[in-house]
């Protein structure tokens, strides 16, 4: 989720599982970058999305420097707008940029403040349970902060928690041993094994752990790191889900060594203590915030002096955003927000990047019958009315009581007026209930 779109919809920056992410300005802030998530509501006997409200929740609880900010929250026809600060990347973008090099210092950089983020979370007793690079937006000061936490939950003593935990949980790249095992009751230790995988992954510049199923995530952890024991991992066989696997030995450093080449002994140790099969065993995120990797040298680069996709640095220094905030908007009300359009634009038009421009359906386009309409990539098609001009017309003003010319049959030019068809009581009351629903099914159309 890089920005969004406010309650008018602008460049799609994201979508997934929860709601689309979108662009906009903040017309009241300044003209500021904001980020949108449009999360739908449901029906009225289903009420509003759960997992919009622990995001809520969560985001209000937890201010930290390292944690993305919610700066509002309101409805807007059937759905939620959560309205975030703009973050220009993420932390995969970092990754897979091939003209970025990464050095030690910027790789702990980036990774301790992944690591406050997620010592916030804890802190809270909050589990994210979705840590992974994607899900780590990065600024164009350079300052990373944890965002999306649809997934989370807050946790306790397993004695006063019942523990039904779902397993599905985190991608499976980033998802610990335990709950490929089927375990339901579970900590903190699950982020922290994420959180080892997305250390791994900054210093290879590529996934550690990449698998298509379950069995095979299973196996290709036993093959990188050994097949647990029970001294390593205690009832390790009590878990639901336990299979037994064939065994294999435990790497020795120097095979370790070998694979993470370019890094130092305590990013070893760090990322073994992160990995560890006993959830009990790892490390957590404040202690390892005071392992010696954070103090020995080199020290972590500055957040401003990070390397970023080029992109991202040529915003900054070109002055887009500034230029951005002064084109035209639609005004989104009361909450001030409003979708990134460009100069001279019409009132109702949103912006989706620099050649592709989306006209926010009005009652009177509405009534017209045809929009186009912002859905994933396909910002450019229209949905038209299927209903024919004329007929339309008769739609819209039952009450004329005379078919327009050319709705049932050509009349010549001095055929009288009463020999044209008219609409019975019975029929507008049929058209009146057609043209409602025809109304309802563009409502519906918008809000998807």
């Amino acid at each position: 989720m890089a920005a969004a779109g406010g309650s008018a919809q602008g460049r799609t920056l994201g979508e997934g599982a929860n709601g689309v992410v979108y662009e906009a300005h903040d017309s009241l802030g300044g003209g500021r970058r904001v980020a949108v998530k449009k999360v739908r509501m449901g029906r009225l006997k289903e009420g509003v999305n759960m997992t919009a409200l622990r995001e809520i929740r969560f985001l209000k609880e937890l201010r930290h420097p390292h944690v993305v900010e919610l700066l509002d929250v309101f409805p807007h026809k059937r759905n939620l707008m959560l309205v975030y600060e703009y973050l220009d990347c993420d932390l995969e973008h970092v990754i897979n940029d091939s003209s970025l090099r990464l050095r030690q210092s910027d790789v702990k950089a980036f990774f301790r403040m992944a690591l406050e983020g997620l010592a916030a979370c804890h802190k809270a007793w909050v589990l994210h349970r979705d840590f992974k690079p994607n899900n780590l937006l990065i600024g164009r000061d350079g300052s990373l902060k944890l965002a999306d936490f649809g997934a989370s939950r807050c946790y306790g003593d397993v004695s006063d928690f019942p523990g039904n935990f779902t397993t599905q949980v985190f991608a499976r790249w980033y998802r610990a041993p335990e709950l490929l095992f089927g375990a339901k009751q579970y900590g903190p230790g699950v982020d922290l094994w994420a959180a080892g995988c997305v250390f791994a992954e900054l210093m290879l510049r590529k996934p550690f752990l990449p698998a298509d199923s379950d069995l095979k995530q299973l196996s290709l952890i036993f093959d990188a790191l050994g097949t647990p024991t029970e001294d390593e991992w205690p009832r390790m066989a009590t878990l639901p889900g336990y299979l037994r696997f064939e065994t294999r030995p435990k790497p020795a450093r120097a095979t370790m060594r070998a694979l993470f080449r370019n890094c130092s002994d305590d990013a070893l140790d760090l990322l073994l203590r992160l990995l560890a099969f006993d959830p009990g065993r790892r490390i957590s995120a404040a202690d390892a915030l005071r392992h010696p990797y954070f103090s020995s040298d080199p020290p972590p680069t500055p957040a401003a002096k990070l390397p970023l996709p080029r992109r991202v640095t040529e915003a900054a220094t070109d002055g887009g955003e500034a230029r951005a905030a002064g084109e035209g908007a639609q005004d989104l009300g009361r909450n001030g927000l409003s979708a990134a359009g460009g100069a001279g634009e019409a009132p109702g038009t949103v912006g989706l990047g620099n050649d592709v421009a989306v006209t926010q359906p009005s009652e009177e386009i509405l009534r017209r019958g045809s929009y186009p309409m912002a859905r994933g990539r396909a910002a450019n098609v229209t949905i038209t009315d299927p209903r024919p001009g004329e007929a339309r017309r008769l739609l819209d003003d039952p009450r004329s009581g005379q078919s327009p010319p050319g709705t049932f049959q050509l009349l010549s030019a001095g055929v009288e007026a009463e020999r044209r068809p008219t609409v019975e009581a019975g029929d507008l009351a049929y058209l009146r209930k057609r043209k409602a629903e025809m109304e309802a099914m563009f409502e519906d159309a918008q809000e998807d």
